[in-house]
């Protein structure tokens, strides 16, 4: 049921996803004013300290709190956020949820159901809930799983590079139209926001700046989510990330096989049927390809494709912006669904 107002708490405001996650709250006409949650329980900060701009932007200075069940219910939270990494959400999120909260988890460590697949984070699991999580949380891409994520407890947000494939393929696995024991190449590039806030020696300027790089060949956890979703095996992916000289948005360019007998104009009609009345993923037709900037800072994944002249190989490109769609944005599109509202609410 949708409710005049709801309470939001976020975990990790600090972070690029968190912050942008905060701003688009404070912006949304059903939603308070979030709770903003201290990992290591500082209260002498607030979110001005680190992001002078919100300040400056009339928002107000937001103060960080101590994690309290016991406040949070006073306060009346009705969802959590936690823009946090993967093993404090592994380790933290159990309690919540058996404390009756709905979260909403940006980070890896509830998106995989595939024990083989998870095996990438490291996980002890040592907690006996988790497996269970496992099992119940709901992947969040809403364009997919809009009914299931409507009564979920717990979602996993989706990965950013994970949605730029998915979305873009998701339609034409589904009715069949390309050739997946072919194979499917996925080249895929982000911005250096998408490595996250805490600096590594491969993200510092002088490393990034006038570079493009390739990462994580053959190992990066976003695949497994590629895999499962699109419901393909591994051996048929083969997933490539780079890493772009720019602050944010991914471009990822994916080659297929099609099937014989299956044209332009059916791939096309695939795509629009399958996100017709989707607010957030623009089709592009008559071989428009799409570009980074011009799904920077939204929440729209565009998608665009080109079929070759001998009507076998096709390349489709898919474009958003991994801090909106790739993660924030696409977490409040999530919370939209959980309680009622319009997916678009907060986001234009």
């Amino acid at each position: 049921m949708m409710r005049a107002r709801i309470q939001p708490a976020v975990v990790g405001a600090t972070g690029y996803a968190g912050f942008e996650l905060t701003r688009l709250l404070l912006s949304h006409p059903h939603v308070n004013t979030p709770v903003l949650l201290s990992r290591d329980q500082r209260t002498d900060a607030s979110l001005a300290d680190v992001y002078p701009k919100i300040a400056c932007e009339g928002r107000g200075d937001l103060p960080f709190e101590p994690i309290s069940w016991e406040s949070l219910r006073a306060k009346g939270v009705d969802v959590l956020f936690c823009a946090t990494p993967h093993e404090f959400s592994r380790e933290w999120i159990p309690e919540a949820v058996d404390r009756g909260f709905r979260v909403v988890d940006l980070s890896g460590a509830w998106r995989l159901k595939n024990a083989a697949h998870r095996a990438v984070y490291g996980f002890s699991d040592a907690d006996w809930r988790c497996a269970a999580l496992d099992d119940s949380a709901v992947y969040g891409i809403p364009e997919l799983h809009a009914s299931a994520i409507r009564n979920a407890q717990l979602v996993a947000n989706a990965g950013c590079y994970a949605t730029s494939v998915i979305v873009a393929l998701a339609p034409w696995v589904r009715g069949g139209l390309i050739d997946i024991e072919h194979g499917i190449i996925c080249d895929s590039k982000s911005g250096v926001s998408g490595a996250g806030k805490q600096p590594t020696p491969k993200t510092h300027f002088v490393e990034v700046a006038d570079n493009l790089s390739a990462y994580s060949v053959f190992g990066h956890r976003h695949t497994g989510e590629i895999v499962e979703q699109l419901g393909i095996v591994s051996s048929s992916l083969q997933f490539t990330p780079h890493l772009l000289p720019i602050p944010r948005g991914i471009l990822s360019t994916i080659y297929v096989r099609v099937k014989d007998g299956v044209t332009a104009n059916e791939l096309n009609a695939s795509l629009k049927a399958f996100y017709s009345g989707q607010p957030f993923v623009r089709v592009f037709s008559n071989g428009r390809l799409p570009q980074i900037k011009f799904s920077l800072n939204t929440n729209y994944c565009d998608i665009g494709f080109a079929v070759a002249p001998e009507g076998r190989r096709a390349v489709v490109v898919s474009c958003l912006d991994n801090l909106i769609k790739g993660a924030s944005g696409q977490a409040l599109q999530n919370m939209n669904v959980m309680f009622g509202f319009d997916q678009r609410e907060g986001l234009q």
